[in-house]
């Protein structure tokens, strides 16, 4: 019998093990997490001016605005721009009290996070939706899954029916940006958000 040798998966890069983690967290969706952090795609250290005056900070370019309300809590704009987890981990909480607490479907709570103006939700909304298939797709390559419904995402709880089994299959390249080759009305309808079968065998 040959050897093998126990090699381990090569390193998935920060912004996509951090937004994992992050939704399995906060229970959401995690490639709804993963799609806003690719839409985001900010830098550690990285502020940029809106043009109301405030700054969108750091990887998850997370907005001054709603920064100045976590002060209270020790919550500063150097804890959000730099690189590491937290960034996500903030963001994802975000992302789940505007999915528990807003109006309107899956998608417009979503896109709350970077507007609520609603042309501009409406622009930030598609793209989200987009790139969400995509990561479904990858998950569902290489983690068990499972899908979920609307209801479940704003509840919290887990309903579905297993997505996917596979195992986990180590790649050596990581997901592009974003592959979207399918007109963006086909994707909305046949996407069906995704949690890891976290402990699964």
């Amino acid at each position: 019998m040959p050897f093998v040798a126990d090699v381990p998966p090569p390193a998935l890069s920060e912004p996509v093990a951090c937004s994992i983690m992050a939704a399995v967290k906060y229970e959401l969706p995690v490639n709804i997490v993963l799609a806003v952090a690719g839409q985001e795609s900010g830098k550690p250290g990285q502020w940029v001016r809106n043009s109301n005056g405030t700054y969108d900070v750091g990887p998850m370019q997370f907005n001054t605005a709603y920064l100045r309300e976590l002060s209270r809590y020790g919550i500063t704009p150097e804890d959000v721009e730099k690189g590491g987890c937290y960034s996500y981990d903030l963001a994802a909480w975000r992302i789940r009290g505007h999915v528990r607490n807003d109006s309107g479907d899956l998608w417009t709570r979503v896109a709350n996070y970077h507007s609520r103006t609603p042309a501009i939700n409406a622009r930030y909304r598609q793209l989200v939706m987009r790139r969400a298939v995509y990561w479904a797709d990858w998950l569902d390559e290489r983690f068990a899954t499972q899908q979920v419904t609307q209801h479940s995402v704003f509840s919290g709880a887990p309903v579905g029916a297993p997505a996917a089994t596979a195992e986990v299959k180590p790649r050596a390249e990581e997901a592009p940006a974003q592959r979207d080759t399918t007109p963006a009305a086909a994707q909305a309808s046949t996407y069906v958000p995704r949690r890891l079968l976290v402990g699964s065998n």
